[in-house]
C-alpha cells in the first residue's frame, strides 16, 4: 500500500513539473508564410542570403540554403522546378512589400499553406497515426509532414 502511494505521488509530481515546464515556456510560431515571423533557423546572415536568392530567382542557391545542416523542409517537395520557384520567389517578394493578398494567391496556386494554423488545409490536423504506424513528423515546423515512407 505504501509503495503504491509513493508511486502515485511521484507520478503526480512528474506530471505537475512537466505541465509547468510545457505551459510556462514560450512557444515559437515559426515562419509559415507570414513575413512578420521568423523560423528557428533565422539569422541575419541567412536572411540576407535568402533575400539575395529570392531577388535573383536563384533556384539552386535557394535549395542549397534550405538544405543546410541536413534539413529537409517540406516546401522542397512542393517547389521542385525553376518555374514553381519563380512564382514562389515572387510571392515571397510580394509578402515583403506587404502585398499579402497577392502573395497568398500565388502560394495557393503552388499548393502552399497561407500562414495560418488550423485552417484545415494540411497544416497539421489529424496528427495521429497514419498507415503503418507512421505519425505526423514536422521537424522544421513548416506545417508539412517531413516523414517520407
Amino acid at each position: 500500500m505504501k509503495m503504491n502511494k509513493t508511486l502515485l505521488l511521484g507520478a503526480v509530481a512528474i506530471t505537475a513539473i512537466a505541465g509547468v515546464t510545457y505551459f510556462g515556456m514560450p512557444h515559437v510560431a515559426a515562419y509559415r508564410g507570414d513575413m512578420t515571423k521568423v523560423g528557428p533557423y533565422h539569422t541575419e546572415e541567412r536572411e540576407a542570403a535568402l533575400e539575395k536568392v529570392m531577388k535573383n530567382k536563384d533556384f539552386a542557391g535557394w535549395k542549397k540554403l534550405m538544405t543546410e545542416n541536413g534539413r529537409t523542409p517540406g516546401v522542397l517537395s512542393k517547389i521542385d522546378t525553376q518555374s514553381e520557384f519563380d512564382k514562389f520567389a515572387q510571392a515571397w517578394l510580394l509578402s515583403k512589400e506587404g502585398k499579402t493578398a497577392e502573395a497568398a494567391k500565388l502560394r495557393a496556386e503552388l499548393g502552399l499553406g497561407q500562414g495560418t494554423r488550423g485552417s484545415g488545409k494540411g497544416q497539421g490536423q489529424g496528427q495521429g497515426q497514419g498507415r503503418n504506424g507512421a505519425g505526423f513528423v514536422d521537424t522544421d515546423k513548416d506545417g508539412v509532414c517531413d516523414r517520407m515512407e
